[in-house]
Formats: structure tokens, C-alpha cells, sequence
């Protein structure tokens, strides 16, 4: 099995479920090639460790299929030059620009931001690590906010992620990880249920999410991710 085929089953699986949130939009289906691009250049065997996030930023991987993907670093540092098409139907005060995007992701600039400054090339940070998000989906009001999957209806979400456990174990397994950094305390949550699920035997731990909106790591967020990388770096 391929990474070709768990998107197209994943994406199919998201295609039959229906949730309360008026807007859904799946990078995985139109932003699915630079997603591919980004796991065939970075995704190769041998990491000792993934940061997992909770699910895309519509600034972020919303425009350009990558975990955190703040624009300028995924063209610039991490050097994805394939296009995103856009999603149908197209919320209108979220629309898709993919690179012309001119809107930055706060989180997504402290995230690659402090790799670059630690790692200075991407090639150093992914010899031994992997960027991830445990699901590719983007829930949305039609005021355009945010509807993260912890907030979803009970049924919606159990459903939601059967698939998404099911797709990013599997891309664990490949990457051969030990350790697992969630980005939240809710993806901790998720490799801690993957570990009892799959046996993935990961050591689990978590960092804050670098969101402006969350005050503590409006100071020192990327000293905390440097003291969990440090000794691999």
C-alpha cells in the first residue's frame, strides 16, 4: 500500500460522512499534490519522531496541503512547487489563493520558524523527524470560524475518526517513529488512543499549540520546542 492509496481511500471514507458544520474543506483532494510531494520528499523511513497537530489552519495547510503550511516556508524553505486547486464549493470569506496567498499563519511561522532557525536546512530537521496533522480536514461556520473536530457532535466525530486513526497510523508505521509530539494536548490525546489501538508502543508527550490566541506562547514557545528537540538535533 501506497500513500497514493490511503489519501484516495481516506478521501473517499470523508466523502460518504455528512457533519453539522456547513463548510468542510479537504486539502487532501485539492491540495492533495503538494501533499504528495511533501511525503515523497520528507516522508522516507527511519524518523525517530513526529510533531502531530489537530487539523489545518485555514491559512495554512488549507492553502497549501502541508502540515502548518504557512505559505512562505513551504515554498521558500521547504521548497513544494506543486499547485493546489481549489475546493467546490468555495466558502467565500475563506477562499483558496494556495502560494498566492498573501495572508500569513502565525502558528505555522512560529512552527517552521523555529525548525529553520534550530535545523537551518530542512534536510537536517527530516533526516530523523516528521510534520503531520492527524486529520486533513477543515470545519467551518458559515461566519467562516473555525469548528475544530474536538467540537463536533459525539457521532461525527467517533465517525471522523475511525478514518483519520486508520491513516495516520498507517503513516507511523511507515516512518518507523518512537516518539510522538502532539501539538495540543488533543493530538496527545490521539497518539495515546493510536498507541492502545495499533501497538504503536510511541512515547507520547505534548507541546502548546503556537497559536497567538493561547497568551503562554506568545513568549518562549519555540525555547519549549527546542528543549524537546535539542538532543536530536
Amino acid at each position: 500500500m501506497s500513500i497514493e492509496d490511503i489519501v484516495d481511500r481516506s478521501n473517499a471514507a470523508y466523502a460518504r460522512l455528512q457533519f453539522t458544520p456547513p463548510w468542510v474543506y479537504n486539502p487532501w483532494d485539492y491540495a492533495q499534490e503538494p501533499y504528495l510531494e511533501y511525503w515523497h520528499r520528507y516522508g522516507q523511513p527511519g524518523k525517530d519522531t513526529v510533531l502531530m497537530g489537530m487539523n489545518p489552519g485555514p491559512w495554512g495547510m488549507a492553502q497549501t496541503g502541508v502540515p502548518f503550511g504557512e505559505v512562505s516556508y513551504v515554498r521558500d524553505w521547504l521548497e513544494i512547487r506543486s499547485q493546489p486547486h481549489k475546493p467546490h464549493p468555495e466558502h467565500p470569506k475563506r477562499p483558496i489563493m494556495g502560494f498566492a496567498c498573501t495572508r500569513s499563519e502565525v502558528s505555522g511561522q512560529r512552527f517552521w520558524g523555529t525548525l529553520q532557525r534550530l535545523f537551518v536546512t530542512p534536510e537536517r530537521f527530516f533526516a530523523r523527524h516528521f510534520v503531520a496533522n492527524y486529520c486533513p480536514l477543515i470545519f467551518m461556520e458559515e461566519s467562516g470560524r473555525n469548528v475544530t473536530p474536538d467540537k463536533l457532535p459525539r457521532a461525527e466525530r467517533d465517525a471522523l475518526l475511525r478514518i483519520c486513526d486508520e491513516a495516520i497510523a498507517w503513516q507511523l508505521q511507515q516512518l518507523g517513529v518512537r516518539r510522538l509530539i502532539g501539538v495540543g494536548k488533543w493530538a496527545e490525546s490521539r497518539g495515546n488512543a493510536l498507541n492502545q489501538q495499533f501497538g504503536l508502543n510511541l512515547e507520547v508527550i505534548s507541546i502548546l499549540h503556537p497559536s497567538p490566541a493561547n497568551p503562554l506562547t506568545n513568549r518562549g514557545w519555540g525555547s519549549e520546542l527546542e528543549a524537546l528537540l535539542e538532543w536530536k538535533s
